[in-house]
């Protein structure tokens, strides 16, 4: 049985580690080369890097900040943020990253999907999905979560998938930063529609949160961003925890 991972989340600001409500009020959580050490010495499974003002800004991803971050773990390491074409990827994949994560630029271009995955392999391409409910129903918004699509989430993934990601990361804007939990329901429909992996985001407020969407959102990773920044949750407390509850996670 393949293990359920946990993933940190180092949101990107000017150069450091921000987190906030609903994709808004962001607060400094600190140094993202002192988070992601600590992060890999405490076995985290993965870490994901998103420059989240980069695609605002029309600039790249911060490429000497991401090698940096690559030389202090060694975990694998996914990086997003003002990717807009496959010199980008490779650029990023230099600098350390293992694979890259597109939003914005995969919505407007959806061939750059195809062709990422052609170029470098599906495994190391995740699509990135920002949505909120709108009216009932589950919207894609881009550069940041501030602007609405008429997408639907759904059927965008199921695009995704066709297109060659390898894997998706969906974060609800409802729940992101509420640590009220993550949106099972709408992970669980995912689960039903795709065979690629989905990494649940949004919404970690405790460890029954992550034990909810591995069992009810049939998530097969989550990632958080807040509860280990500030220290709320500790992975190696989380991890036994989970394995106490017949989750499978690497210790």
């Amino acid at each position: 049985m393949l293990t359920k991972r946990i993933i940190p989340c180092l949101d990107i600001k000017n150069g450091r580690t921000v987190k906030g409500i609903n994709f808004i009020n962001l607060r400094d959580a600190g140094d993202p080369v002192e988070l992601a050490s600590k992060y890999a010495s405490e076995n985290a499974d993965e870490l994901v890097f998103l420059d989240i003002s980069a695609t605002e800004q029309k600039r790249k991803t911060l490429a000497a900040l991401v090698l940096k971050v690559a030389s202090a773990i060694d975990i694998p390491f996914t990086v997003g943020g003002g990717i807009g074409d496959l010199e980008d990827v490779e650029i990023l994949l230099k600098n350390g990253a293992d694979k890259v994560s597109i939003n914005s630029a995969a919505v407007k271009t959806p061939n750059l999907i195809d062709e990422m995955a052609y170029q470098f392999g599906s495994q190391c391409i995740v699509v990135a999905i920002d949505a909120k409910q709108i009216e009932g129903k589950w919207k894609v918004h881009l550069v940041g979560g501030k602007v609405p699509t008429t997408l639907n989430l759904f059927d965008w993934a199921k695009e995704v998938e066709q297109r060659g990601a390898g894997e998706l990361l969906f974060t609800s804007m409802d729940h992101d930063g509420t640590k009220k939990g993550f949106a099972n329901e709408a992970l669980a429909e995912l689960s039903q529609i795709v065979n690629i992996p989905i990494i649940a985001s949004g919404g970690a407020g405790n460890i029954s949160h992550f034990s909810a969407t591995f069992t009810e959102g049939k998530a097969d990773a989550a990632l958080a961003a807040s509860v280990f920044h500030f220290g709320e949750i500790s992975i190696p407390e989380l991890k036994s925890e989970l394995q106490k509850q017949k989750i499978p996670v690497r210790l």
